[in-house]
């Protein structure tokens, strides 16, 4: 089987079904992206990764995917992930061989997130501040949530060096925010200690087909085969190169959402599809033809690939081109290469955040790719 841990509402699902005919299991713990991947067909166990007991899988995971959340790395998040790089890292190593000291550094993290929480509970209004137990369950929110940066550690660990019979783990595929490219290069270093090829590096989802652009950091990983991180597909400098290989156009938002603009790529998706900000939301033939009326006048995020989809889907373009684009989730999950009829669940919020949290599938596809050899199928080929 293929594992994918934190699994999400599908985007390594997605990917590498759609593009590599490949199916996983999902590890996820969220309501909501679990209901996503059972009415998308994904196969998914409903369980905390942090919990789940490894031991009856040995000898039979092929591979292994793993996107631990990015909220406290992320610049969008809380950062105290970053003040942590090197406890990280030497967890990480200890965790390869095997020693559990998970507990250890969330103990260590947890003093300083109380601190940076009560801050900010400081900087709320009277009305709106939490109490004492509140913030200190925040804090210990925040250092156990940055602590799964080591779960894929042990996975690894479990699954390569518990095995004594049944089929070897064979590859890895994981995917983070790009301050988590430091952690990754430490996982390089371990595999290699084992034997592997392992290769760690940034790639951004508008050079393999998106819509956006959104820089992740990945791992890829084989014990069977030397990998490499994918070759592009698409680029700003695109034509055909001496080596005989073509690189595309970069796909632009406008080319992403059927709009009909052809200029460049739109920037990252997030997550919370409230569109707060900027003006009401308009219907998408009047929003067209604004656009289309204004199209001369700012360089507006449908000329290129979209900011990064996050989880403020509605605010994708907003202060970068000088208003908010009050997108819908739908389209911002066809902007991450969801296809259209993708059926996310739960409420508007609950759906955006799913999408802004989600690997883009079309990346997933090349990552897995790069790891398995499996080629990827393209837009045309599914097409046909």
């Amino acid at each position: 089987m293929i594992l994918d841990g934190f699994a999400g509402p599908g985007g390594w699902s997605e990917g590498i079904r759609r593009h590599l005919g490949l199916h996983d299991v999902g590890l996820e713990w969220d309501d909501a992206a679990c209901k996503t991947r059972a009415a998308a067909g994904h196969t998914t166990i409903r369980v905390d990764v942090s919990a789940f007991v490894l031991a009856p899988l040995i000898g039979r995971v092929w591979g292994l995917i793993m996107s631990p959340p990015c909220t406290k790395l992320s610049a969008a998040g809380t950062g105290i992930g970053r003040r942590f790089l090197h406890v990280l890292a030497d967890g990480i190593r200890r965790t390869m061989r095997g020693e559990d000291c998970r507990e250890e550094i969330r103990g260590l993290i947890y003093p300083v997130a109380l601190g940076e929480q009560k801050k900010r509970n400081a900087k709320r209004r009277p009305s709106s501040r939490w109490s004492e137990g509140q913030v200190e369950q925040a804090a210990r929110d925040d250092a156990f949530v940055t602590v799964l940066m080591l779960e894929p550690a042990r996975y690894l660990n479990v699954l390569i060096c518990g095995r004594t019979s049944g089929i070897p783990l064979e590859w890895a595929a994981f995917e983070q925010v790009p301050a988590a490219e430091p952690l990754w290069q430490v996982y390089v270093q371990e595999l290699r200690r084992l034997g592997w090829s392992a290769v760690a590096g940034v790639l951004n989802a508008a050079d393999y087909g998106a819509g956006q652009d959104r820089p992740r950091a990945v791992l890829i990983a084989s014990c069977v085969r030397a990998v490499a991180l994918p070759a592009k597909t698409h680029g700003e400098q695109w034509g055909d190169d001496l080596f005989g290989g073509r690189l595309l156009p970069r796909v632009t938002m406008a080319q992403a959402l059927g709009w009909g603009y052809t200029q460049r790529p739109a920037p990252t998706v997030t997550g919370d599809g409230t569109g707060t900000g900027g003006a009401e939301p308009f219907g998408n033939g009047s929003r067209k033809a604004m656009y289309a009326a204004m199209a001369d006048q700012r360089h507006w995020a449908w000329k290129r690939p979209a900011h990064t989809v996050s989880g403020t889907v509605g605010h994708v373009g907003g202060k970068q081109t000088g208003g908010h684009l009050n997108l819908e989730p739908e389209e911002g999950a066809v902007l991450q290469t969801f296809r259209a009829d993708y059926p996310f669940q739960g409420n508007k919020g609950q759906r955006s955040r799913q999408i802004g949290d989600a690997v883009p599938p079309l990346l997933a596809a090349h990552a897995v790719s790069a790891a398995t050899g499996l080629h990827v199928r393209t837009a045309q080929a599914l097409a046909a």
